[in-house]
Protein backbone atom coordinates (compact mmCIF):
# COMPACT_ATOMS: atom_id res chain seq x y z
CA UNK A 1 0.00 0.00 0.00
CA UNK A 2 1.24 3.55 -1.15
CA UNK A 3 2.37 5.51 2.34
CA UNK A 4 0.15 8.13 3.20
CA UNK A 5 2.83 10.87 2.38
CA UNK A 6 2.28 10.10 -1.53
CA UNK A 7 -0.57 11.72 -1.64
CA UNK A 8 0.36 14.61 -0.05
CA UNK A 9 1.89 16.47 -3.33
CA UNK A 10 -1.50 15.93 -5.16
CA UNK A 11 -3.50 16.80 -1.93
CA UNK A 12 -1.83 20.19 -1.78
CA UNK A 13 -2.83 20.87 -5.40
CA UNK A 14 -6.60 19.63 -5.10
CA UNK A 15 -6.40 21.82 -1.60
CA UNK A 16 -5.46 24.84 -3.81
CA UNK A 17 -8.22 24.30 -6.24
CA UNK A 18 -11.12 23.62 -3.54
CA UNK A 19 -9.95 26.59 -1.43
CA UNK A 20 -10.68 28.87 -4.51
CA UNK A 21 -14.01 27.30 -5.44
CA UNK A 22 -14.98 28.57 -1.88
CA UNK A 23 -13.30 31.73 -1.83
CA UNK A 24 -15.72 32.69 -5.05
CA UNK A 25 -18.85 31.63 -2.49
CA UNK A 26 -17.73 33.82 0.07
CA UNK A 27 -19.20 37.42 0.65
CA UNK A 28 -16.12 38.96 2.85
CA UNK A 29 -13.17 39.24 1.13
CA UNK A 30 -11.09 39.58 4.67
CA UNK A 31 -12.47 35.85 5.18
CA UNK A 32 -11.34 34.92 1.39
CA UNK A 33 -7.90 36.29 2.29
CA UNK A 34 -7.86 34.31 5.63
CA UNK A 35 -8.89 30.99 3.66
CA UNK A 36 -6.36 31.59 1.07
CA UNK A 37 -3.84 31.88 3.81
CA UNK A 38 -4.46 28.80 5.53
CA UNK A 39 -4.29 26.89 2.23
CA UNK A 40 -1.00 28.02 1.91
CA UNK A 41 0.53 27.42 4.91
CA UNK A 42 -1.35 24.30 4.95
CA UNK A 43 0.20 23.46 1.31
CA UNK A 44 3.96 24.27 2.83
CA UNK A 45 3.57 21.76 5.37
CA UNK A 46 2.39 19.05 3.51
CA UNK A 47 5.02 19.45 0.41
CA UNK A 48 7.74 19.72 3.73
CA UNK A 49 6.29 16.22 4.81
CA UNK A 50 7.30 15.24 1.01
CA UNK A 51 10.58 16.61 1.08
CA UNK A 52 11.80 14.96 4.43
CA UNK A 53 10.40 11.64 3.27
CA UNK A 54 12.12 12.28 -0.05
CA UNK A 55 15.57 13.68 0.62
CA UNK A 56 15.95 11.46 4.48
CA UNK A 57 14.92 8.43 2.42
CA UNK A 58 17.36 8.72 -0.76
CA UNK A 59 13.93 8.21 -3.03
CA UNK A 60 11.41 9.83 -5.74
CA UNK A 61 8.51 8.55 -6.15
CA UNK A 62 5.34 8.52 -9.07
CA UNK A 63 2.16 9.22 -8.55
CA UNK A 64 -0.12 8.16 -11.29
CA UNK A 65 -3.57 9.82 -11.26
CA UNK A 66 -6.67 8.18 -13.38
CA UNK A 67 -6.93 4.86 -14.74
CA UNK A 68 -4.34 5.06 -17.52
CA UNK A 69 -1.24 3.36 -16.81
CA UNK A 70 2.11 4.22 -18.75
CA UNK A 71 2.98 5.67 -21.58
CA UNK A 72 -0.85 7.10 -21.39
CA UNK A 73 -2.36 9.21 -18.60
CA UNK A 74 -0.58 11.75 -16.67
CA UNK A 75 1.28 11.33 -13.33
CA UNK A 76 3.37 13.69 -11.20
CA UNK A 77 7.13 12.83 -9.66
CA UNK A 78 8.14 13.71 -6.51
CA UNK A 79 11.64 13.97 -5.50
CA UNK A 80 13.55 16.24 -2.58
CA UNK A 81 13.87 19.02 -5.46
CA UNK A 82 10.55 19.48 -5.80
CA UNK A 83 9.17 19.39 -2.70
CA UNK A 84 11.77 22.10 -1.79
CA UNK A 85 10.33 24.36 -4.17
CA UNK A 86 7.28 23.51 -3.67
CA UNK A 87 7.73 24.41 0.25
CA UNK A 88 9.54 27.78 -0.61
CA UNK A 89 7.34 28.64 -3.08
CA UNK A 90 3.84 28.41 -0.73
CA UNK A 91 5.42 30.07 2.26
CA UNK A 92 6.73 32.98 0.16
CA UNK A 93 3.04 33.05 -1.63
CA UNK A 94 1.39 33.46 1.89
CA UNK A 95 4.30 35.84 3.02
CA UNK A 96 3.79 37.62 0.14
CA UNK A 97 -0.45 38.14 1.00
CA UNK A 98 0.59 39.04 4.39
CA UNK A 99 3.27 41.64 3.53
CA UNK A 100 1.23 43.30 1.40
CA UNK A 101 -2.19 43.15 2.90
CA UNK A 102 -2.77 46.67 3.92
CA UNK A 103 -1.99 47.84 0.30
CA UNK A 104 -4.27 44.82 -1.12
CA UNK A 105 -7.21 46.04 0.61
CA UNK A 106 -6.69 49.26 -0.46
CA UNK A 107 -6.15 48.83 -3.61
CA UNK A 108 -8.79 46.27 -4.99
CA UNK A 109 -12.49 47.21 -4.58
CA UNK A 110 -14.41 45.17 -1.79
CA UNK A 111 -16.59 43.27 -4.17
CA UNK A 112 -13.82 42.41 -6.01
CA UNK A 113 -11.78 40.83 -3.17
CA UNK A 114 -13.01 37.51 -3.04
CA UNK A 115 -12.52 36.89 -6.81
CA UNK A 116 -8.60 38.01 -6.37
CA UNK A 117 -8.36 35.29 -3.65
CA UNK A 118 -9.62 32.63 -6.12
CA UNK A 119 -7.01 33.61 -8.35
CA UNK A 120 -4.34 33.65 -5.59
CA UNK A 121 -5.15 30.00 -5.43
CA UNK A 122 -5.07 28.91 -8.74
CA UNK A 123 -2.16 30.44 -9.07
CA UNK A 124 -1.02 28.05 -6.43
CA UNK A 125 -2.19 25.58 -7.97
CA UNK A 126 -0.13 25.95 -10.95
CA UNK A 127 3.03 26.55 -9.61
CA UNK A 128 2.60 23.16 -7.92
CA UNK A 129 1.58 21.43 -10.68
CA UNK A 130 4.29 23.08 -12.67
CA UNK A 131 7.09 22.04 -10.34
CA UNK A 132 5.15 18.37 -9.69
CA UNK A 133 4.14 17.29 -13.33
CA UNK A 134 5.66 14.36 -14.73
CA UNK A 135 3.69 14.56 -18.29
CA UNK A 136 4.34 17.34 -20.68
CA UNK A 137 0.14 17.89 -21.57
CA UNK A 138 -0.54 18.45 -17.81
CA UNK A 139 2.16 21.09 -18.10
CA UNK A 140 0.55 23.20 -20.77
CA UNK A 141 -3.12 22.99 -18.74
CA UNK A 142 -1.31 24.53 -15.78
CA UNK A 143 0.65 26.82 -17.92
CA UNK A 144 -2.72 28.66 -19.33
CA UNK A 145 -4.40 28.29 -15.42
CA UNK A 146 -1.14 30.30 -14.23
CA UNK A 147 -1.27 32.94 -17.48
CA UNK A 148 -4.67 33.58 -16.24
CA UNK A 149 -4.23 33.72 -13.03
CA UNK A 150 -1.33 36.29 -13.50
CA UNK A 151 -3.10 38.39 -15.51
CA UNK A 152 -6.22 38.73 -13.10
CA UNK A 153 -3.60 39.69 -10.26
CA UNK A 154 -2.20 42.39 -12.56
CA UNK A 155 -5.64 43.86 -13.22
CA UNK A 156 -6.71 43.83 -9.46
CA UNK A 157 -5.92 47.37 -8.91
CA UNK A 158 -8.61 48.22 -11.76
CA UNK A 159 -6.86 51.74 -13.37
CA UNK A 160 -6.24 52.12 -17.28
CA UNK A 161 -2.29 51.82 -16.92
CA UNK A 162 -2.92 48.29 -15.46
CA UNK A 163 -5.45 47.44 -17.74
CA UNK A 164 -3.32 48.49 -20.45
CA UNK A 165 -0.18 46.46 -18.92
CA UNK A 166 -2.85 43.33 -18.27
CA UNK A 167 -2.84 43.57 -22.03
CA UNK A 168 0.58 43.61 -23.10
CA UNK A 169 1.44 40.38 -20.45
CA UNK A 170 -1.74 38.64 -21.88
CA UNK A 171 -0.48 39.01 -25.56
CA UNK A 172 3.47 38.25 -24.78
CA UNK A 173 1.89 35.23 -22.19
CA UNK A 174 -0.38 33.38 -24.98
CA UNK A 175 2.71 34.00 -27.58
CA UNK A 176 5.03 31.98 -25.14
CA UNK A 177 1.92 29.71 -24.78
CA UNK A 178 1.53 29.19 -28.26
CA UNK A 179 5.11 28.35 -29.07
CA UNK A 180 5.03 26.18 -26.50
CA UNK A 181 2.17 24.02 -27.44
CA UNK A 182 3.11 23.62 -30.92
CA UNK A 183 6.58 22.77 -29.93
CA UNK A 184 4.52 19.69 -28.00
CA UNK A 185 2.35 18.78 -30.59
CA UNK A 186 5.82 18.68 -33.08
CA UNK A 187 7.35 16.19 -30.12
CA UNK A 188 4.49 14.34 -29.84
CA UNK A 189 3.96 13.85 -33.84
CA UNK A 190 7.77 12.64 -33.77
CA UNK A 191 7.84 10.33 -30.09
CA UNK A 192 3.64 9.30 -29.58
CA UNK A 193 4.25 10.24 -26.19
CA UNK A 194 3.20 12.48 -23.39
CA UNK A 195 4.44 11.42 -20.06
CA UNK A 196 8.02 12.24 -19.60
CA UNK A 197 9.91 9.09 -18.87
CA UNK A 198 8.29 7.41 -22.12
CA UNK A 199 9.44 10.47 -24.13
CA UNK A 200 13.08 10.59 -22.68
CA UNK A 201 13.45 7.22 -24.06
CA UNK A 202 11.49 8.33 -27.79
CA UNK A 203 13.89 11.31 -27.64
CA UNK A 204 17.03 9.11 -27.05
CA UNK A 205 16.38 6.94 -29.32
CA UNK A 206 16.14 9.53 -32.09
CA UNK A 207 18.97 11.39 -30.85
CA UNK A 208 21.00 8.30 -31.27
CA UNK A 209 19.37 7.47 -34.93
CA UNK A 210 19.67 10.69 -36.52
CA UNK A 211 15.79 10.79 -37.22
CA UNK A 212 13.58 13.53 -37.33
CA UNK A 213 16.61 15.48 -36.41
CA UNK A 214 14.98 19.05 -37.50
CA UNK A 215 12.00 18.03 -36.23
CA UNK A 216 13.40 17.31 -32.85
CA UNK A 217 15.94 20.75 -32.83
CA UNK A 218 12.60 23.02 -33.92
CA UNK A 219 10.35 21.33 -31.25
CA UNK A 220 12.71 22.07 -28.40
CA UNK A 221 13.33 25.16 -29.65
CA UNK A 222 10.04 26.15 -29.46
CA UNK A 223 9.27 24.63 -26.21
CA UNK A 224 12.60 26.81 -24.89
CA UNK A 225 11.77 29.85 -26.82
CA UNK A 226 7.92 29.62 -25.32
CA UNK A 227 9.01 29.43 -21.82
CA UNK A 228 11.48 31.80 -22.50
CA UNK A 229 8.56 34.07 -23.68
CA UNK A 230 7.06 33.75 -19.99
CA UNK A 231 9.71 33.47 -17.66
CA UNK A 232 11.00 37.20 -18.93
CA UNK A 233 14.09 35.80 -20.66
CA UNK A 234 15.72 38.91 -22.45
CA UNK A 235 14.88 40.03 -25.53
CA UNK A 236 10.92 38.64 -24.70
CA UNK A 237 10.67 41.10 -20.90
CA UNK A 238 9.49 44.27 -22.33
CA UNK A 239 6.08 43.36 -20.94
CA UNK A 240 7.61 43.05 -17.28
CA UNK A 241 8.12 46.18 -16.01
CA UNK A 242 4.76 47.78 -16.76
CA UNK A 243 2.87 44.16 -15.20
CA UNK A 244 4.93 44.03 -12.55
CA UNK A 245 5.56 47.61 -11.63
CA UNK A 246 1.85 48.90 -11.93
CA UNK A 247 0.13 45.95 -9.76
CA UNK A 248 -0.54 46.16 -6.13
CA UNK A 249 2.27 45.02 -3.44
CA UNK A 250 0.90 41.69 -3.18
CA UNK A 251 0.43 40.63 -6.52
CA UNK A 252 3.98 42.53 -7.67
CA UNK A 253 5.63 40.20 -4.97
CA UNK A 254 4.25 36.97 -6.16
CA UNK A 255 4.65 37.60 -9.94
CA UNK A 256 8.36 38.83 -9.55
CA UNK A 257 9.03 36.07 -6.83
CA UNK A 258 6.83 33.30 -8.10
CA UNK A 259 5.00 33.07 -11.68
CA UNK A 260 7.89 33.57 -13.43
CA UNK A 261 10.25 30.87 -11.78
CA UNK A 262 7.44 28.03 -12.38
CA UNK A 263 8.03 28.07 -16.03
CA UNK A 264 11.48 27.50 -15.69
CA UNK A 265 10.88 25.26 -13.44
CA UNK A 266 9.08 23.44 -15.80
CA UNK A 267 12.05 23.96 -18.47
CA UNK A 268 14.47 22.53 -15.87
CA UNK A 269 12.34 19.44 -15.31
CA UNK A 270 11.96 19.21 -19.09
CA UNK A 271 15.57 19.40 -19.82
CA UNK A 272 16.65 17.19 -17.20
CA UNK A 273 14.02 14.02 -17.41
CA UNK A 274 13.30 14.57 -21.59
CA UNK A 275 15.88 15.97 -23.57
CA UNK A 276 19.07 15.86 -20.98
CA UNK A 277 22.17 18.20 -21.14
CA UNK A 278 23.89 16.32 -23.44
CA UNK A 279 21.50 16.45 -26.02
CA UNK A 280 20.56 20.56 -25.59
CA UNK A 281 24.36 20.88 -25.37
CA UNK A 282 25.04 19.03 -28.80
CA UNK A 283 21.94 20.96 -30.64
CA UNK A 284 23.44 24.36 -29.68
CA UNK A 285 20.37 25.21 -27.41
CA UNK A 286 22.27 25.67 -24.06
CA UNK A 287 24.40 28.43 -25.90
CA UNK A 288 21.91 30.37 -27.25
CA UNK A 289 20.01 30.00 -23.47
CA UNK A 290 23.87 31.22 -22.25
CA UNK A 291 23.61 34.27 -24.41
CA UNK A 292 20.18 35.56 -23.76
CA UNK A 293 20.92 34.80 -19.83
CA UNK A 294 24.22 37.13 -19.91
CA UNK A 295 22.51 39.64 -22.18
CA UNK A 296 19.64 39.74 -19.34
CA UNK A 297 21.84 40.43 -16.93
CA UNK A 298 23.58 43.19 -18.21
CA UNK A 299 20.55 45.20 -20.18
CA UNK A 300 18.44 44.38 -17.13
CA UNK A 301 20.41 46.18 -15.10
CA UNK A 302 20.62 48.99 -17.56
CA UNK A 303 17.29 49.41 -17.19
CA UNK A 304 16.68 49.80 -13.73
CA UNK A 305 19.55 52.27 -13.48
CA UNK A 306 17.54 54.35 -15.43
CA UNK A 307 14.62 54.12 -13.71
CA UNK A 308 13.68 55.91 -11.02
CA UNK A 309 9.97 54.96 -10.09
CA UNK A 310 11.25 52.09 -7.29
CA UNK A 311 8.49 48.93 -8.39
CA UNK A 312 9.65 49.71 -12.30
CA UNK A 313 13.00 49.65 -10.95
CA UNK A 314 12.04 46.33 -9.36
CA UNK A 315 10.91 45.00 -11.88
CA UNK A 316 13.94 45.43 -14.45
CA UNK A 317 16.14 44.08 -11.72
CA UNK A 318 14.05 41.14 -12.12
CA UNK A 319 15.02 40.41 -15.25
CA UNK A 320 18.52 41.15 -14.64
CA UNK A 321 18.11 38.26 -12.19
CA UNK A 322 16.31 35.88 -14.51
CA UNK A 323 19.02 35.92 -16.54
CA UNK A 324 21.53 34.51 -13.79
CA UNK A 325 19.17 31.86 -13.89
CA UNK A 326 18.92 31.24 -17.63
CA UNK A 327 23.00 31.85 -17.57
CA UNK A 328 23.64 28.93 -15.17
CA UNK A 329 21.57 26.76 -17.46
CA UNK A 330 23.33 27.71 -20.63
CA UNK A 331 26.43 26.32 -18.82
CA UNK A 332 25.07 23.28 -19.70
CA UNK A 333 26.71 21.48 -16.58
CA UNK A 334 25.21 20.02 -13.67
CA UNK A 335 26.91 22.89 -11.51
CA UNK A 336 25.65 25.55 -13.10
CA UNK A 337 21.83 24.03 -13.02
CA UNK A 338 22.46 23.89 -9.45
CA UNK A 339 23.44 27.20 -9.34
CA UNK A 340 20.46 28.23 -10.95
CA UNK A 341 18.07 26.74 -8.59
CA UNK A 342 19.98 28.09 -5.64
CA UNK A 343 19.32 30.91 -6.91
CA UNK A 344 15.56 30.45 -7.84
CA UNK A 345 15.38 30.11 -4.15
CA UNK A 346 17.09 33.15 -3.35
CA UNK A 347 15.14 35.70 -5.83
CA UNK A 348 12.21 33.67 -4.50
CA UNK A 349 12.80 34.86 -0.90
CA UNK A 350 14.38 39.21 -2.33
CA UNK A 351 12.11 40.18 -4.69
CA UNK A 352 8.71 39.29 -2.90
CA UNK A 353 10.87 41.26 0.22
CA UNK A 354 11.72 44.08 -1.49
CA UNK A 355 8.20 44.36 -3.28
CA UNK A 356 6.94 44.49 -0.03
CA UNK A 357 8.73 46.84 2.23
CA UNK A 358 8.84 49.07 -1.54
CA UNK A 359 4.97 49.27 -0.91
CA UNK A 360 5.25 49.58 2.58
CA UNK A 361 7.77 52.51 2.29
CA UNK A 362 5.77 54.42 -0.72
CA UNK A 363 2.41 53.89 1.77
CA UNK A 364 4.49 56.02 4.47
CA UNK A 365 5.27 58.79 1.98
CA UNK A 366 1.80 59.72 0.73
CA UNK A 367 1.72 56.73 -1.55
CA UNK A 368 4.81 58.27 -4.06
CA UNK A 369 7.11 55.45 -5.93
CA UNK A 370 9.45 58.01 -7.04
CA UNK A 371 12.92 57.79 -5.20
CA UNK A 372 12.96 61.31 -4.42
CA UNK A 373 9.84 61.53 -2.62
CA UNK A 374 10.70 58.50 -0.83
CA UNK A 375 13.45 60.33 0.99
CA UNK A 376 14.25 59.20 4.53
CA UNK A 377 10.91 56.84 4.78
CA UNK A 378 13.00 53.96 5.72
CA UNK A 379 12.82 56.01 9.19
CA UNK A 380 9.33 56.29 9.09
CA UNK A 381 8.99 52.46 8.95
CA UNK A 382 12.25 51.04 10.06
CA UNK A 383 11.26 47.26 9.73
CA UNK A 384 10.48 48.20 5.84
CA UNK A 385 13.76 50.27 5.60
CA UNK A 386 15.74 47.01 7.09
CA UNK A 387 13.79 45.15 4.88
CA UNK A 388 14.98 46.93 1.69
CA UNK A 389 18.35 47.17 2.41
CA UNK A 390 18.75 43.50 3.27
CA UNK A 391 16.93 42.50 -0.18
CA UNK A 392 18.91 45.03 -1.85
CA UNK A 393 22.42 44.12 0.02
CA UNK A 394 21.57 40.18 -1.27
CA UNK A 395 21.04 41.22 -5.03
CA UNK A 396 24.20 42.75 -5.09
CA UNK A 397 25.95 39.90 -3.79
CA UNK A 398 27.53 41.34 -0.49
CA UNK A 399 28.67 37.82 1.84
CA UNK A 400 26.18 36.41 4.38
CA UNK A 401 23.60 37.10 2.28
CA UNK A 402 21.98 34.53 -0.03
CA UNK A 403 22.44 36.32 -3.67
CA UNK A 404 26.23 36.20 -2.62
CA UNK A 405 26.19 32.60 -2.30
CA UNK A 406 24.48 31.95 -5.87
CA UNK A 407 26.88 34.38 -7.68
CA UNK A 408 30.15 32.20 -5.70
CA UNK A 409 28.59 28.95 -7.44
CA UNK A 410 27.92 30.81 -10.85
CA UNK A 411 31.37 31.61 -10.95
CA UNK A 412 32.87 27.93 -10.03
CA UNK A 413 30.32 26.43 -12.14
CA UNK A 414 31.59 28.25 -15.13
CA UNK A 415 35.52 27.21 -14.24
CA UNK A 416 35.28 23.65 -15.77
CA UNK A 417 33.44 24.98 -19.38
CA UNK A 418 35.11 26.67 -21.93
CA UNK A 419 33.01 30.01 -21.54
CA UNK A 420 35.05 30.65 -18.22
CA UNK A 421 35.96 34.20 -19.32
CA UNK A 422 32.74 35.59 -20.93
CA UNK A 423 30.87 34.26 -17.26
CA UNK A 424 32.87 35.83 -15.20
CA UNK A 425 33.25 39.44 -17.12
CA UNK A 426 29.61 39.54 -17.18
CA UNK A 427 29.22 38.28 -13.92
CA UNK A 428 31.29 41.01 -12.27
CA UNK A 429 29.72 43.55 -14.72
CA UNK A 430 26.54 43.00 -13.46
CA UNK A 431 27.08 43.08 -9.70
CA UNK A 432 28.97 46.40 -10.45
CA UNK A 433 25.47 47.54 -12.35
CA UNK A 434 23.44 45.83 -9.30
CA UNK A 435 25.34 47.87 -6.91
CA UNK A 436 24.85 51.38 -9.17
CA UNK A 437 21.10 51.48 -8.87
CA UNK A 438 20.35 49.60 -5.61
CA UNK A 439 23.02 51.87 -3.61
CA UNK A 440 21.46 54.98 -4.61
CA UNK A 441 17.71 53.62 -3.42
CA UNK A 442 19.48 52.54 -0.14
CA UNK A 443 20.80 56.22 0.03
CA UNK A 444 17.21 57.92 -1.03
CA UNK A 445 15.54 55.66 1.86
CA UNK A 446 17.67 56.13 4.76
CA UNK A 447 18.74 60.17 3.83
CA UNK A 448 16.16 62.64 5.37
CA UNK A 449 14.86 65.36 2.91
CA UNK A 450 15.13 69.32 4.14
CA UNK A 451 12.78 69.64 6.83
CA UNK A 452 9.93 71.76 4.78
CA UNK A 453 10.01 68.94 2.22
CA UNK A 454 9.42 66.33 4.58
CA UNK A 455 6.61 68.21 6.09
CA UNK A 456 4.97 68.69 2.86
CA UNK A 457 5.20 65.02 2.01
CA UNK A 458 3.79 63.62 5.48
CA UNK A 459 0.50 66.18 4.75
CA UNK A 460 -0.77 63.59 2.30
CA UNK A 461 0.03 60.98 4.78
CA UNK A 462 -2.88 59.32 7.33
CA UNK A 463 -2.63 58.73 10.50
CA UNK A 464 -3.39 54.85 9.53
CA UNK A 465 -0.38 54.86 7.24
CA UNK A 466 1.97 55.56 9.83
CA UNK A 467 0.74 52.93 12.57
CA UNK A 468 2.55 49.66 13.37
CA UNK A 469 1.57 47.10 10.29
CA UNK A 470 2.03 43.65 12.41
CA UNK A 471 1.42 41.74 9.11
CA UNK A 472 3.64 43.63 7.02
CA UNK A 473 6.19 43.20 9.68
CA UNK A 474 5.80 39.51 9.92
CA UNK A 475 6.58 38.70 6.48
CA UNK A 476 9.32 40.91 5.96
CA UNK A 477 10.98 39.67 9.49
CA UNK A 478 10.26 35.93 8.26
CA UNK A 479 11.75 36.57 4.16
CA UNK A 480 14.79 38.13 5.75
CA UNK A 481 15.22 35.12 7.86
CA UNK A 482 15.15 33.01 4.23
CA UNK A 483 17.87 35.08 3.08
CA UNK A 484 20.17 35.14 6.15
CA UNK A 485 19.94 31.24 6.00
CA UNK A 486 19.95 31.38 2.47
CA UNK A 487 23.62 32.84 2.79
CA UNK A 488 25.14 30.91 6.08
CA UNK A 489 23.72 27.80 6.43
CA UNK A 490 23.54 26.90 2.38
CA UNK A 491 25.10 23.76 2.26
CA UNK A 492 22.09 21.67 3.54
CA UNK A 493 20.44 23.53 1.15
CA UNK A 494 22.94 22.56 -1.82
CA UNK A 495 22.77 19.35 -0.64
CA UNK A 496 18.79 18.98 -1.07
CA UNK A 497 19.29 20.48 -4.80
CA UNK A 498 22.13 18.00 -5.71
CA UNK A 499 20.03 15.28 -4.30
CA UNK A 500 17.12 16.45 -6.33
CA UNK A 501 18.81 16.61 -9.39
CA UNK A 502 20.13 13.16 -9.05
CA UNK A 503 16.79 11.74 -8.54
CA UNK A 504 15.07 14.11 -11.09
Amino acid sequence: MRPFVENLPFLSIFLAIVAGIVCASLRRGITAYRLTLSAAMVAAIMNAAVLAYTYLGHLSFTYTMGRFVAPYGNAIKCGPLQGLLSTVFCVVLAMSLVGGRRDLFHDILPEKQRFYFVMVNLLTASLLALTYTNDVFTGYVFIEICTIASCALVMAKDNGPNMIATIRYLFMSLLGSGLFLIGLALLNSITGYLLMPSLAEAVAELAATGRYHLTLTVSIGLIVGGLGIKSAMFPFHLWLPDAHGGATTASSAMLSGLVLKGYIVLLLTMIGRVFSLDLMVELGVMNVILAFGLLGMIFGSLGAMRERHIKRMLAYSSVAQIGYIFMGVGLGTLAGVTASCFHILVHACCKPLLFACAGRLSAVSGHHKSLRNLRGSAYRDVTAGLGFTVGALSMIGIPLFGGFVSKLYFASASLPTNKTALTLLTIALSTVLNALYYVPALLAIWVRPPAEEEKALLADVTPEELTFDRSFTTAAVVLMAGIFVLGIFYHPVLNVIEAGLRLL
